[in-house]
């Protein structure tokens, strides 16, 4: 049997946290989290996940310090950024960090689903990160 996938989600809304680890355990996931960017960057450090969601603004440290942080290291995992920004320049830096997509809240959950599905399914993301191939949407 297969390793379960882990994906971290790092976001401060426990709601919507809670909403997507149900959804994604239901697809065969193993789910851990984050409300701050600060605990997300010591979460992916630690557990070494496979995707990470992030959440752009949340208290102590939002998702761009967390996406700057990551951007030039080969082991970073591949991350999605969420958010309820409407800032096409906020898109524009995120795909320049790096982020695999990029989803503005609310979004529907088959969207959501097949952003991580993507995610999990692409080649390793370490071999995609000089080729300027973004899958932002």
């Amino acid at each position: 049997m297969a390793e379960k996938k882990t994906v971290l989600i790092v976001d401060d809304d426990h709601e919507l946290v809670d909403g997507l680890r149900t959804i994604l355990e239901r697809q065969g996931l193993h789910v851990i989290t984050a409300h701050d960017g600060h605990q997300g960057k010591q979460m992916i450090y630690h557990h070494r996940p496979d995707l990470v969601v992030l959440d752009m603004m949340m208290p102590r440290m939002g998702g761009y310090p967390v996406l700057e942080h990551f951007r030039d290291k080969a082991d970073a995992p591949p991350i999605i950024m969420i958010t309820a920004n409407e800032g096409s320049r906020h898109k524009a830096y995120a795909e320049y960090l790096g982020v695999v997509d990029y989803i503005r809240k609310p979004f529907a959950m088959e969207r959501f689903l097949e952003a991580v599905h993507k995610a999990l399914n692409r080649p390793n993301a370490a071999d995609n990160a000089d080729t300027g191939d973004s899958h932002a949407t």
